[in-house]
C-alpha cells in the first residue's frame, strides 16, 4: 500500500457524477461506514455538490464528505458521511474537508453542523470532537434513530451531533487553505 505522505498535496474540489463510483469504493473499504446504493452517491455528488467535498491524489479520490442543508433550516449542514481512504489517513483530512465546505458560498448562512455517529465509531466522535475544539464550539448529543424502535433491531443506534454555534468558522482557516480554496474555484 501507497501512504500519503504529510508533504503532499490532496486536492478538494466540489463532486461530480463520474465520482460517484469511486464514492462507493471508497466507502465500501471505510468501515464502520454503512454502504450507500451508487445511485445515493451519485445524487450527492449532483444534486448536493454545493455542500459535498471530494479529495484526490494523483488522480485517485481519496476522501468524500457529503452533506446537505437541512430543508427550511438552512443554517444546519447535515454531514451524511465522511470518508477517509486508510492511505491518506492521519492528516487532518476529515477535519480540512468540514473546513472546505463552511467557506462554500452554499454554507454562507450555516452556523451548526450536525450529523450522525453510532456510539461505537471512536474515529468518527474523535475528528468531530476534535473540529468543535477548533472552533471553540460545543458538541451536543442525542439519540436520532433508536435501534429498537427506528431499526427495528438491525443497526445500532445513531446519535445526533451537533456543534455550534459556528460563528467563528470561516475565520479559523488558514490563510493559505483559504487562498487554495479560491484558486480551485476559479479552475
Amino acid at each position: 500500500m501507497i501512504v500519503i505522505e504529510p508533504e503532499k498535496i490532496v486536492t478538494l474540489r466540489s463532486p461530480v457524477a463520474s465520482d460517484g463510483p469511486s464514492i462507493t469504493r471508497l466507502i465500501r473499504n471505510c468501515p464502520p461506514l454503512d454502504e450507500n446504493s451508487i445511485y445515493c452517491n451519485l445524487l450527492q455528488c449532483t444534486h448536493f455538490a454545493e455542500t459535498s467535498v471530494v479529495g484526490e491524489f494523483g488522480g485517485e479520490l481519496v476522501a468524500s464528505a457529503t452533506g446537505y442543508l437541512v430543508p427550511a433550516r438552512e443554517d444546519i449542514l447535515f454531514i451524511w458521511q465522511v470518508a477517509v481512504s486508510e492511505k491518506a489517513r492521519g492528516h487532518a483530512l476529515g477535519r480540512r474537508m468540514l473546513d472546505y465546505l463552511l467557506s462554500r458560498p452554499a454554507c454562507a448562512a450555516v452556523t451548526y453542523l450536525e450529523t450522525t455517529v453510532t456510539e461505537d465509531n471512536g474515529a468518527s466522535w474523535s475528528m468531530f470532537e476534535r473540529f468543535a475544539d477548533r472552533l471553540g464550539a460545543q458538541v451536543r448529543r442525542a439519540t436520532f434513530f433508536d435501534k429498537s424502535l427506528h431499526f427495528g433491531g438491525t443497526h445500532e443506534t445513531e446519535i445526533l451531533a451537533r456543534i455550534g454555534p459556528l460563528q467563528g468558522a470561516r475565520k479559523t482557516m488558514p490563510e493559505q487553505q483559504i487562498a487554495a480554496f479560491k484558486q480551485e474555484s476559479k479552475a
